[in-house]
């Protein structure tokens, strides 16, 4: 039956063809889109089918059989393609009108090719992928590619609308969704998002609806992938939606291409992007080298070409040149041999409805010490959170290594490996120390720190944590440790880089992580030996800075001014306003102003730094301003 809501016009008439074409134009006039709905039904065949089937074929709608028509006599009566006319007619009378066309029964490339429309829904994206035809994807990008790539610009893609189920009840909530929203987000053409479909929504709308019948909630979960996978990717469309760079890539899998991972690369001046995507339950593992054909126009017509990877993402076919990249997901960085992309592509391993994005993709070269080609081949294809902190970390190993080494020795180990250690240690420091450093000065106060120190700071130590409400009292063996690591720690205060709004030394020096997994090791948690891991760092700042100054005095200001007292305060924001850690508070102040005062500095009563937080809150800012009036 025709449908109820919508005037049947016989499109055979050539006054009737007019007269909708003049009310397109009055609308074209007034605003510069319109959307035709079901313009698949006006398509010649389909109209021909649904209202006057060729005699003998009966049709598709019992009812019309009677009023068939040769297709010679229909051809007679309607000789055009409407929408042609259509297209035609607006490009002349109300041109800058973007004609956008719902096209369903896979005539989508119809409508853009022939029919000339700028915009048609793409409903072969939803159904194949929904129904896991890869292949005929595929097939179907490819077959854009070869006629004209430009094609693929003019696709709406889309996972949903009024017409079909809702996404979710099509794709689930788990990563086949975000895999396929996904590809809806970075390739070419226009992304289309249904109604409700960000928030998971179940209940189908029509579009006579007034209202929601279902009292559904959003799906936070979702919500929250979508924040944190999607819309960054939305963000740079840019690099994504253009056709002149973007290469669709065959992943080859034992010896076949496996037509369930889709590939492709684009570019947007330097800025590259490059998705993989596997949708299938199944595990994928392979090779990215080649491109599939797509067409180049020439003098003589067109010529389908093929592009390798390295060529798709404008690489150097250079032994000292590396691809650097960071996958969207993980947020980890990789590097790639360029010469290695050139000579065998890039081989990806792929879960079941996994996805992978590399964005903020360059290219390094390597260095005359070779650096980026020990990291590369220390990585060996591993990701890291950051490749220049990969790359700190990697020049500062023997001075790490050196660190462990004293710091691991046995407490009983005997005193002259003791103070070997510590020597190679101040030798590994010196080409990393901003100043000369004073070798002997250092080792007198290490030797010096072996035989008087120890029981000043147990108390320091024993305080600290035996005071604090979120942490248990430790044992006598992580208080040791402690001390082991303040006594190997101290005597380098004066060889560290000298004060700066940079990180602390020991950050800068990447001496902070062994030092809290030596903690942990001795019997702390992890948040306890962060928290010890931080009063270190403060308290050795602190104590570089008051050397540094004519005075034996720091105030509390000064103290807390420092760059590692956030960390140990634990301070936070909470709707703009920010707090510091009320249960971390009286153990940082106790066991800083016992190490500061055992090593002679002298700091003011710690009860009136009570009295200040207590007074403002525990917020960190007003806590600042009431401490610098407090003088020591």
């Amino acid at each position: 039956m025709p449908w109820n809501d919508t005037a049947q016009l016989d499109f055979l008439n050539p006054d009737t063809r007019e007269a909708v074409i003049q009310t397109i134009l009055h609308v074209a006039r007034s605003f510069p889109i319109i959307r035709f709905d079901a313009a698949m039904t006006l398509a010649k065949k389909h109209f021909q089918r649904l209202w006057f089937p060729e005699p003998g074929k009966g049709g598709d709608i019992p009812s019309r059989a009677g009023n068939g028509l040769s297709r010679h006599d229909f051809d007679r009566a309607m000789p055009a393609e409407f929408w042609r006319e259509v297209v035609d007619r607006v490009a002349r009378e109300a041109p800058d009108t973007l004609l956008l066309a719902e096209a369903f029964w896979l005539l989508e490339g119809f409508f853009v090719r022939t029919l000339g429309m700028h915009r048609v829904y793409n409903s072969a994206f939803m159904h194949m992928l929904k129904d896991e035809d890869n292949a005929g994807y595929r097939q179907t990008v490819r077959n854009t590619l070869e006629f004209d790539p430009e094609v693929l610009k003019r696709f709406v893609n889309f996972m949903s609308n009024p017409d079909e189920q809702t996404a979710i009840e099509q794709f689930g909530d788990g990563d086949k969704y975000i895999g396929v929203c996904t590809l809806l987000s970075t390739l070419p053409g226009l992304p289309m998002f249904a109604h409700g479909q960000l928030e998971g929504f179940k209940e189908k709308y029509g579009m006579e609806f007034r209202r929601a019948y279902w009292n559904e909630v959003p799906n936070q979960a979702l919500a929250a992938r979508h924040e944190r996978e999607i819309f960054p990717l939305l963000r740079r469309r840019h690099i994504f939606s253009g056709v002149e760079d973007f290469l669709l890539y065959d992943f080859w899998q034992e010896g076949g291409v496996n037509e369930d991972v889709f590939v492709y690369s684009n570019r947007r001046g330097d800025e590259r992007g490059m998705v993989l995507y596997n949708n299938r339950f199944a595990q994928a593992r392979g090779w990215v080298r080649t491109s599939v054909g797509y067409a180049v126009k020439t003098g003589q017509g067109k010529a389908i070409v093929q592009k390798q990877l390295a060529e798709g993402l404008a690489l150097p076919n250079d032994p000292s040149a590396f691809l650097v990249f960071r996958e969207h997901r993980s947020g980890l960085q990789y590097m790639r041999s360029c010469r290695e992309l050139w000579e065998k592509g890039l081989y990806a391993e792929l879960g079941a409805y996994q996805c992978q994005v590399f964005l903020d993709i360059g290219v390094i070269h390597d260095d005359p010490q070779g650096r980026w080609s020990r990291l590369a081949s220390e990585l060996a294809g591993r990701g890291v959170s950051s490749l220049d902190a990969a790359l700190r970390a990697q020049e500062l190993r023997p001075l790490v290594d050196a660190f462990k080494a004293a710091l691991w020795l046995p407490p009983d180990a005997p005193r002259a490996e003791r103070l070997r250690l510590y020597a190679v240690l101040l030798e590994r420091v010196t080409p990393f120390a901003r100043d000369r450093i004073d070798t002997a000065s250092a080792m007198k106060d290490f030797e010096a720190a072996q035989s008087s120190q120890s029981g000043k700071a147990g108390v320091t130590t024993e305080r600290v944590h035996a005071e604090s409400t979120h942490v248990p009292t430790p044992s006598p063996a992580p208080e040791e440790a402690f001390l082991q690591a303040w006594r190997i720690l101290r005597p380098l205060r004066g060889t560290a880089p000298s004060p700066s709004p940079l990180p602390s030394w020991m950050q800068e020096w990447m001496l902070a992580a062994p030092l809290a997994e030596f903690l942990q090791h001795a019997g702390w948690n992890a948040e306890t030996s962060m928290a010890a891991t931080a009063l270190v760092e403060l308290l050795l700042d602190a104590e570089s800075r008051a050397t540094a100054a004519t005075s034996r005095t720091i105030a509390w200001a000064a103290i807390l001014a420092l760059p590692s007292a956030e960390r140990l305060f634990g301070v936070n924001s909470f709707e703009g306003v920010r707090w510091c850690r009320k249960e971390s508070f009286a153990a940082a102040v106790d066991g800083a102003v016992a190490v500061l005062r055992a090593d002679g500095i002298s700091v003011p009563d710690p009860s009136a730094m009570r009295a200040a937080a207590e007074e403002c809150g525990y917020r960190w800012d007003r806590l600042l301003e009431s401490l610098s009036e407090i003088s020591g």
